[in-house]
């Protein structure tokens, strides 16, 4: 499935001095699964955090 934001994606990972990259926005609209996309076709290794849910409360 082909999303236009793959495009600015693709255009961050290319900054040489490219900061952190943090999503937001209303919920199932494909956040997550554009971000594991893009991080498995992309680069060698992702980190994924999800702070919605707190397991200690």
């Amino acid at each position: 499935m082909k999303r236009f934001i793959y495009d600015s994606l693709l255009r961050w990972k290319d900054q040489k001095d490219r900061k952190p990259l943090i999503i937001e926005g209303i919920r199932q609209c494909g956040k997550t699964w554009i971000l594991r996309n893009f991080g498995e076709s992309e680069f060698k290794d992702i980190a994924y955090f999800n702070f919605e849910y707190d397991d200690r409360v």
